[in-house]
């Protein structure tokens, strides 16, 4: 687990590692469910691969019959890598997509462990087990008496990276020791 101090150098971190994955690519497609969602994720995206000569394109899917257009708008634009933004609809289907992103030649960043799980090549998220946990105490503070509105807003302290061997070695990767040496969990089966 990377877990951030008070100053976040831990996240930069882990930020470092996921930049360090995409230093040789040349267009980045991003899915998402809406226009709407995760406005302020696609703004420090580009932001942080501006630098590095990564353009990032939008690809937007609303629903699962979409996902085969938008891979197909993906091979066109000769994409060579895809983060897939978190959505409870894609995470329905999640084993679909690591199928789709593995057919298409991309390696693929997920933003949750069980998209590597079901085959996706990476993962870089919030720990929810601990995040869950972090619900309790907020559950037993309520029930104790406190007021919501007095209880402060967190942010995730804990991260996980997880890196899907198998799929790196059936893209034909080599993903450096560097990271492997970073990943929380290494799925090599």
């Amino acid at each position: 687990m990377v877990e951030t101090d008070t100053d976040g150098s831990a996240h930069r971190e882990g930020r470092g590692a996921f930049e360090q994955a995409l230093r040789a690519l040349e267009h980045l497609p991003e899915t998402r469910q809406t226009q709407e969602q995760a406005i302020d994720l696609r703004f420090e995206l580009r932001t942080a691969l501006l630098p590095l000569g990564v353009q990032v394109q939008s690809v937007g899917v609303r629903d699962p019959g979409e996902l085969d257009r938008a891979f197909a708008s993906m091979k066109a634009a000769r994409a060579s890598a895809l983060i897939v933004e978190s959505s409870s609809m894609l995470f329905a289907w999640r084993e679909r997509l690591a199928d789709l992103a593995l057919k298409n030649r991309l390696p693929t960043m997920f933003a949750q462990r069980q998209y590597a799980e079901a085959g996706g090549l990476m993962a870089y998220a919030a720990d929810f087990s601990d995040l869950f946990r972090r619900t309790a105490t907020f559950v037993d503070k309520i029930l104790k008496g406190a007021k919501p509105s007095d209880l402060p807003v967190e942010q995730p302290t804990k991260w996980e990276f997880v890196i899907n061997l198998k799929t790196a070695k059936a893209l034909g990767l080599t993903i450096p020791q560097t990271l492997l040496l970073r990943a929380d969990q290494v799925i090599d089966q």
